[in-house]
């Protein structure tokens, strides 16, 4: 979360110091190069704390010992093998393989 807070707040300020650059009639391409900077300059003076924290977050979640987030449908898949392994603990499930193509001639 702290990531996308310190992300919007970024973006807010380029698009600040954007339409202030285009109100001053510096042009497009150097309102937007001079927005950029200005953007990344407040935010790195005066937002420490923030940057710190969104560091924090990205890291953590790249991180070797961070287990892997799984969605909805992994879940579901893995709950579902379970339950046939604790039905039938014979059972091989090789999830892992790549399904056969069908040859049709």
């Amino acid at each position: 979360m702290a990531f996308w807070k310190f992300t919007a707040l970024r973006l807010g300020l380029v698009v600040v110091f954007f339409i202030a650059g285009l109100f001053l009639q510096l042009g497009i391409v150097l309102s937007a190069l001079v927005a950029a900077i200005l953007a990344w300059c407040v935010t790195y003076l005066f937002f420490r704390d923030m940057r710190d924290a969104a560091a924090r977050s990205v890291q953590s979640r790249f991180s070797e010992k961070t287990p892997p987030t799984r969605n909805r449908a992994e879940l579901d898949d893995a709950e579902a093998e379970d339950s046939v392994l604790d039905a039938n603990p014979d059972v091989a499930i090789d999830a892992d393989r790549k399904p056969r193509e069908s040859r049709e001639s």
